[in-house]
């Protein structure tokens, strides 16, 4: 408890660890399920909806799928960039552990 209040101890890394699922993983599932309703609210959004779906169905079957794969990749970068992010941040905080390991090794 010492360490904590002297903080000696970051509780940033778990922090960090609880946010990066919750916007690798919950951030897109809720944003996938609430697309429905912010169709229903917004004239603006649907308008947008219909003009993406028209122009995705003008789109000859080849450059369709090329439309999905650059969507999924597109994605799996983002996450990918989510990912690195994270780890510099608790690489940080880890390294900052080492170096007190360190230092506590070289004073004894």
């Amino acid at each position: 408890m010492k360490d904590f209040l002297t903080f000696d101890y970051f509780i940033t890394p778990l922090i960090l660890l609880i946010v990066y699922y919750i916007g690798a993983i919950v951030i897109p599932i809720l944003l996938w399920k609430s697309r429905h309703y912010l169709l229903e609210k917004y004239a603006l959004l649907r308008s947008l909806n219909d003009f993406i779906k028209s122009f995705f169905t003008s789109l000859s079957n080849k450059n369709q799928w090329y439309v999905r794969i650059t969507y999924i990749v597109l994605f799996l970068m983002m996450e990918l960039m989510w990912r690195m992010m994270f780890e510099a941040m608790i690489g940080y905080f880890n390294m900052h552990n080492y170096l007190q390991h360190i230092s506590s090794q070289l004073t004894a």
